[in-house]
């Protein structure tokens, strides 16, 4: 029987040299004879161990890693093939004590399913969702995602079920799902992961979407820098046969504009425009793509509805804590020494995944701040590392957790510059539709150039234009620019002196 080795063909792990490694594996055996079958699979993501080799055996899949092109011959040597020791083994891969303790829900299948393969998919518990789904009225299946507490993990956190149920009472003879994965956020890569490395559950999600809005077409608005997840999802695609049913998803690769994240202006290029934020209402709810009712989620928003219909809206509610239900996939990066992919449920602290699963700096210097949600996301301190990990928590301190995305900087930042990174992000990124934001962010670097250069007399210049950016600017690009300054100069005012 021929053995089965694993290697990623993520992203991550292809830049960390993953096809060099599949490569020699390949050749490797063939010079010894030896027949087996190499899998690309998705990613667990334990970044740092990656390319993270895996084989199956009667025990279970056993890992080694990250594995170089100049260890393959030496596990070889080793009798690899058959779990045995080796310096790089790692043991039974979910037994791996940074792995073992997630709650992976929507990950569940990352690195297990072979992501080219239905049969496989349905084979490890998916499609169940929407066999369910298929099985009830349209309102029911939006009765169970409003139950279910579910919120859009794109960033605004809006509840998904309020969305549904708008788009169901809208009547239309069209209908459309859309997924936004343009995911542009400093630091998140977990829509990225999910579509290289489980694509189909992304489709059964937005199958089961068509179904309870009466939808029936969808695209799924890919960010150009994710040439995998692209092709991931177009073979998935490809085979797809009638698992879709009658509902047809078209794939549309995005020209690399940060703004396109906002979900009007991905809707005016999906139709052929420039990415310009549209003026609400209306709502893409009830007048969105072409002017149809629009139904608009991000990809793990999207992926996490198989298992509210498979498992029931209580199950699903079980999890988290006050009005943050479920689980969220964070992405630990930056100067952070285990960086990956950590979902859990809503109620644990910044400092347990910062220090439990990120294991502190890299450096191995105190971790001084960190900025959690994206580009557009607060700065926050040490003395914040204890909040708990849910919306309400991060609103309340003047943050967000967004995507999801946390970047880890230690003692030898200096904020004053990430505050002027801030700006010019904006600066250069801004659609340019409205004053504040297109103005307002070129004036802010300047103001924040002064301000480092020992003006320190332009602090209220830069904290009235940061209000006049909240209140003035047409979308989140412009109005949320101002939080990760502000934050900075609240918490490391030492930095602006």
């Amino acid at each position: 029987m021929k053995a089965t080795v694993y290697v990623p063909g993520d992203a991550a792990a292809l830049a960390l040299g993953a096809d060099g490694v599949a490569q020699a594996i390949a050749a490797e055996a063939a010079v010894r004879g030896i027949a087996l079958r190499l899998m690309r699979n998705g990613s667990r993501g334990m970044v740092w161990l990656e390319p993270l080799v895996e084989v199956a055996t009667p025990q279970g899949r056993i890992a080694y890693g990250p594995v170089t092109v100049d260890a393959v011959a030496s596990l070889f040597e080793a009798g690899f093939l058959s779990g045995a020791a080796h310096p790089l083994c790692l043991g039974e891969t979910v037994q791996i004590p940074w792995l073992a303790r997630q709650a992976r829900c929507v990950t569940r299948r990352l690195g297990v399913v072979d992501p080219k393969s239905l049969a496989d998919y349905i084979a490890r518990g998916g499609g169940e969702g929407l066999r369910k789904a298929r099985a009830m009225a349209p309102a029911e299946v939006v009765r169970a995602i409003t139950d279910s507490g579910l919120r859009g993990r794109g960033g605004a956190a809006f509840p998904a079920g309020i969305k549904w149920r708008t788009v169901l009472e809208t009547a239309a003879a069209q209908k459309y799902v859309v997924c936004n994965a343009d995911e542009g956020d400093s630091g998140t890569f977990s829509d990225r992961m999910l579509m290289e490395g489980d694509p189909y559950c992304l489709l059964e999600g937005m199958a089961i979407a068509a179904h309870a809005v009466g939808a029936t077409q969808g695209y799924i608005y890919v960010r150009s820098e994710y040439p995998q997840a692209i092709a991931a999802l177009e073979a998935a695609l490809a085979a797809a046969g009638d698992f879709l049913g009658g509902f047809r998803v078209d794939v549309r690769k995005g020209a690399g504009s940060y703004v396109c994240g906002e979900e009007t202006a991905l809707l005016e290029s999906l139709e052929g425009r420039r990415g310009i934020v549209r003026a609400k209402p209306p709502l893409p709810a009830v007048a969105g793509l072409f002017g149809r009712p629009t139904l608009i989620h991000n990809v793990i928003t999207l992926a996490s509805v198989p298992d509210i219909l498979a498992g029931g809206a209580a199950a699903y509610r079980e999890q988290g804590t006050g009005r943050s239900r479920g689980t969220l996939p964070f992405q630990l990066a930056g100067n952070i020494r285990r960086g990956g992919l950590v979902e859990l449920p809503f109620g644990h602290t910044l400092r347990e995944l910062l220090y439990d699963y990120g294991g502190g700096s890299r450096s191995g210097r105190p971790l001084r701040a960190v900025q959690v949600g994206g580009p557009l996301g607060a700065y926050l301190p040490e003395a914040q590392f204890d909040t708990p990990l849910d919306y309400e928590a991060f609103a309340a301190i003047g943050g967000g957790l967004g995507h999801g995305g946390i970047v880890a900087f230690d003692d030898t930042v200096d904020m004053a510059k990430q505050a002027r990174y801030a700006m010019k992000f904006c600066a250069v990124e801004s659609c340019g539709k409205c004053t504040p934001c297109r103005i307002g962010s070129t004036r802010g670097v300047e103001v924040i150039d002064r301000i480092r250069a020992g003006d320190a007399g332009q602090i209220t210049l830069l904290e009235d234009l940061c209000e006049t950016m909240v209140y003035g600017s047409a979308c989140a690009m412009g109005s949320m620019t101002p939080i990760p300054v502000l934050s900075a100069l609240r918490h490391f005012p030492g930095d602006f002196a």
